[in-house]
């Protein structure tokens, strides 16, 4: 069954949710890999995407495990609002406000090392269309797809399937999953979502114009 095996970059968020529960049933073997950067989010982000990965391996045993990767970026952060010692952007923020530089790029490199050396010939992102950095654009995945596979000295490819859709169509792509144990929050409080920061802010947006019901728990509502 399914098209082989693929690496999906899994961040506990509502895009990477819907594309590794729709990878498990379009593929064969499917393995949810997880970047460790020591951004602020992170400790409450796994609890969060072991949850939801849980619940998807009950449905299908096309999963591996969750795979965890470490690629430490406070000593280049230094005092960045991601590492827990700036003002975190606030709800009426612009999608600029969070802009970590270098995200795909160091998302994806030690990933694809991994993938070459599991014979996984394909690693998906869930970047989506309004995604205005340039390390989001159609031309950067193809190109670094190629540049990673020269450095290498295997074929890999860097694939983006929902780089032309909205967060709204994939909530409805995704309605049917549990999507309220996926985790958006840039500044969460205990377990969970703050309600106040600019990716809490979108999530709510987007439940709301895709028409579908938000279980999500806001400690700000």
């Amino acid at each position: 069954m399914g098209r082989g095996v693929i690496g999906v970059l899994v961040s506990g968020g509502l895009d990477s949710a819907v594309l590794v529960a729709e990878s498990a049933l379009n593929y064969r073997v499917v393995w949810p890999i997880y970047v460790r950067q020591q951004l602020a989010w992170e400790r409450v982000e796994l609890y969060w995407l072991g949850r939801y990965l849980s619940s998807l391996q009950k449905e299908t045993n096309h999963l591996k495990p969750l795979t965890i990767l470490s690629m430490p970026m406070q000593d280049v952060y230094g005092n960045h609002w991601s590492t827990g010692r700036g003002t975190v952007p606030g709800a009426k923020s612009d999608d600029k406000a969070v802009y970590l530089p270098g995200r795909n790029l160091l998302l994806s490199l030690k990933p694809a090392v991994f993938a070459v050396m599991h014979k996984i010939p394909t690693l998906a992102l869930g970047s989506l269309d309004h995604n205005p950095f340039s390390d989001a654009a159609p031309a950067f995945f193809q190109q670094w797809g190629s540049v990673l596979s020269r450095g290498l000295g295997s074929r890999i490819r860097i694939i983006a399937p929902y780089r032309h859709k909205s967060k709204e169509e994939v909530i409805r792509r995704g309605q049917e999953w549990p999507l309220h144990l996926s985790f958006s929050c840039i500044a969460p409080e205990g377990k969970f979502h703050c309600g106040r920061c600019n990716k809490c802010a979108e999530r709510r947006r987007a439940f709301k114009q895709a028409g579908v019901q938000d279980k999500t728990i806001y400690v700000k509502n």
